[in-house]
């Protein structure tokens, strides 16, 4: 039998056993065994040096902190674009549920800008502009080109790039704002301003801002830029009641838009910060620096070099007039009172030719000024009026009192006074209707009218005398005797028919003009003295047409009608040329035939002169506006003063003519060669002046047209060319 092979034990691995160097053969592991390599130990050395620092600690907060700080960015920019999408969604919900109020886009459009009416005088010059903006729209091509480079320069720069919108300048103002810790500084673009001027409300809300922006945006994809810096320039407000550059520049610097110099364009644009607190009415020198903030703009954005910001900055500050000035705004003022009446409600803008030649217009307001500054304070009178006017009726020149800026009450239409004497003259044309003549002789001596007892002048009487020489110096005795022979009401009648339209009294102090009348009213019932007889209802606008040239009122003189005879119009030439030649009006005498009549109500509290040649018939009143009276002002003083000063002047290089049916020769006029004057359609009623006026040495201002109301020889003048007499 084979014998078994003893099975072998089986040997457990061992390692308490094994020795500490070197272990026995059998299975061991080392170091080396191991998955990761054995880390070897740094030598003493630099384990000192290192410290004790435990490496993998350090390690892992390090990564930690870079996690987080990674984790915080990304968080921030998430949330970021989070907030964002939500502003967004904010901002668009605010936008639709505010423009959801506003009309549909295709419903908008630009509203009427307010008519302006334009005044011009006889030869075409302005007046004066009257409306709700004060000034004629321009183009921009129009304009100066200092005025909208200015403009652009200080209030939106980025004006051609941006789309109605300047994020980057809102952000300016935003930042500016907040470091200012208030509102100095606004973000709207001239576009979103021109939005908010035409169509919304000045309240600063939420829901206005948000229409103005979609307003602007729908203007800028409407219009072109130029267009829209036009429509800007326009309307919007310079201060001092001036809607627009044109108005405004004739406010300030007295002259068109089309002139404006570079340093008066920097203030025009300087202005539309704060228009009334920089109004150079109001606060010159506040103007004037903010003007030179927008220059040195200007030179910053290269528009103007050193030189022209240099010669710029040396223009002195100035004040203009709290109001506007000159007498020819009276003019402007009875136009727009009167226009309605002619062509209803003005809907559109329209051009007003007016009869008033701003020639004489000047030469009457220097007779007035210059008489009240040299003797209204010594005599005591503080306001004067003149009215000049044609054989036609048309209104040469009107001066409603001492300075419009002042007062623009017109004294020449709206104040009713006592005339005095000055309405003698229709008590004697009612008696020599009634058969007398000048000749004719009453009794100069006092009398006695129920309990009244007129008296003359001074208290002195003459006894006989005729009806010419008791007008010549006015004898207050003689009106009476006379009103009551011819009667108080046929006198009433006559000054009506001859043009007074106030109420009188038919009571016989009416021969003293005790009736208010108005210095317009009188003195245009004198025409018919100077044109031969008839009635010659004053105007001042002749013709009304739009811009494109459509008449939409022409006055004509053919409803001129007969007032008094020309018998009666010569005998009372003849009588009243007797009282500038020796009676109370000879300081109103110079070198053409001329006749008239003063007037002193009591206690001097009215002096009246009318007067005329065969030209021009001129009133002139002089007194307070308080009806005190004057020191001893009478019409044969400053009235006639006056009315010679202005007489004169507009009388320089015009042909002497004799007063209609007089033909006693007591004025020898002086030869002056004889001018022709410009051919002009007798329809226009009107002698338009020559455009090559010359400054007169006295007074600065130019000479009138030669031949205004000249005759054509004979002896006749124009208005009996006119009417084929």
């Amino acid at each position: 039998m084979a014998s078994r092979k003893k099975p072998k034990s089986r040997v457990e691995p061992r390692f308490d056993d094994a020795p500490k160097r070197k272990r026995s053969a059998g299975l061991t592991a080392t170091e080396d065994d191991r998955a990761a390599p054995p880390r070897r130990k740094k030598p003493a050395a630099k384990r000192k040096a290192s410290g004790a620092r435990k490496p993998k600690k350090k390690t892992a907060r390090s990564r930690r902190a870079r996690l987080g700080l990674t984790g915080l960015i990304g968080g921030l920019v998430y949330w970021s674009f989070i907030m964002a999408i939500w502003g967004g969604v904010a901002v668009a919900g605010v936008v639709a549920w505010y423009g959801a109020q506003m009309p549909s886009a295709t419903t908008w459009e630009i509203p009427d800008r307010p008519p302006n009416v334009k005044i011009v005088a006889v030869n075409g010059s302005l007046v004066a502009n009257r409306g709700a903006t004060g000034g004629e729209a321009l183009g921009i091509h129009q304009m100066s080109p200092y005025i909208p480079q200015a403009v652009v320069a200080i209030e939106d720069r980025r004006f051609y790039s941006h789309f109605g919108v300047d994020p980057i300048g809102l952000a300016r103002a935003m930042v500016a704002n907040v470091m200012a810790g208030r509102l100095v500084q606004g973000g709207s673009t001239l576009t979103q301003q021109l939005a908010k001027n035409m169509f919304l409300s000045p309240d600063r809300t939420v829901g206005r801002k948000v229409q103005e922006v979609l307003l602007a945006v729908w203007l800028e994809s409407k219009y072109t830029k130029n267009q829209i810096l036009e429509m800007y320039l326009n309307r919007v407000y310079f201060g001092s009641g001036a809607y627009g550059v044109e108005a405004a520049s004739r406010r300030y610097f007295s002259k068109s838009a089309r002139d404006v110099t570079l340093p008066e364009a920097a203030l025009l644009a300087g202005l539309l910060k704060a228009p009334s607190r920089l109004s150079p009415a109001r606060n010159p020198h506040l103007a004037e620096e903010r003007a030179q903030i927008v220059l040195a703009a200007m030179r910053e954005q290269g528009i103007v070099t050193d030189s022209e910001m240099t010669a710029a900055l040396t223009r002195p500050a100035t004040r203009a007039a709290a109001y506007w000035t000159g007498s020819e705004n009276y003019v402007a003022d009875a136009v727009m009172e009167e226009l309605p009446e002619l062509i209803g409600e003005i809907r559109q803008d329209v051009i007003v030719d007016t009869t008033v030649d701003l020639v004489l217009q000047k030469f009457g307001e220097n007779a007035i000024r210059n008489l009240i500054a040299k003797e209204g304070e010594s005599r005591n009178v503080g306001q004067g009026a003149l009215v000049s006017i044609d054989n036609t009726g048309a209104v040469r020149a009107m001066v409603g009192g001492y300075d419009y800026a002042n007062s623009q009450f017109d004294r020449s239409t709206e104040a009713k006074r006592q005339p005095g004497s000055a309405f003698k003259p229709f008590v004697y044309v009612t008696a020599l209707e009634q058969g007398m003549t000048p000749d004719s002789v009453r009794n100069d001596a006092p009398v006695k009218i129920g309990k009244w007892s007129p008296e003359n002048y001074g208290g002195k009487y003459l006894g006989p005398v005729t009806l010419e020489t008791a007008l010549s110096k006015s004898l207050n005795s003689v009106a009476a005797q006379l009103i009551m022979e011819v009667g108080a009401g046929n006198v009433v009648k006559t000054a009506a028919r001859m043009g007074i339209h106030s109420k009188l009294e038919p009571n016989a102090s009416l021969a003293l003009g005790t009736s208010e009348v108005t210095l317009m009213e009188l003195t245009s019932a004198y025409v018919p003295f100077a044109n031969g007889g008839y009635r010659a209802d004053p105007y001042v606008i002749r013709r009304v047409t739009t811009l494109d040239g459509k008449v939409l009122y022409e006055h004509t003189a053919d409803n001129m009608s007969r007032a008094i005879s020309p018998g009666v119009a010569g005998m009372m030439n003849r009588m009243m040329s007797k009282t500038v030649t020796e009676g109370t009006a000879r300081a109103a005498r110079f070198d053409h035939p001329a006749a008239g009549k003063t007037g002193t109500s009591q206690k001097s509290r009215d002096a009246w002169f009318v007067g005329y040649t065969a030209n021009l018939t001129t009133g002139v009143w002089f007194g307070n506006d308080d009806g005190s009276p004057t020191n001893k002002v009478t019409g044969g003083s400053l009235p006639a003063q006056a009315w010679k000063a202005f007489m004169v002047e507009a009388h320089e290089g015009v042909p002497v003519a004799r007063l209609p049916g007089y033909r006693r020769n007591t004025v020898t006029p002086a030869a002056r060669p004889a001018a022709p004057r410009e051919d002009v359609p007798m329809s226009q009623n009107v002698f338009p002046p020559k455009p090559d006026r010359t400054p007169t040495a006295s007074t600065g201002a130019p000479r009138p047209k030669v031949g205004v109301g000249q005759n054509d020889g004979g002896g006749r003048t124009v208005l009996d060319i006119l009417l084929g007499r």
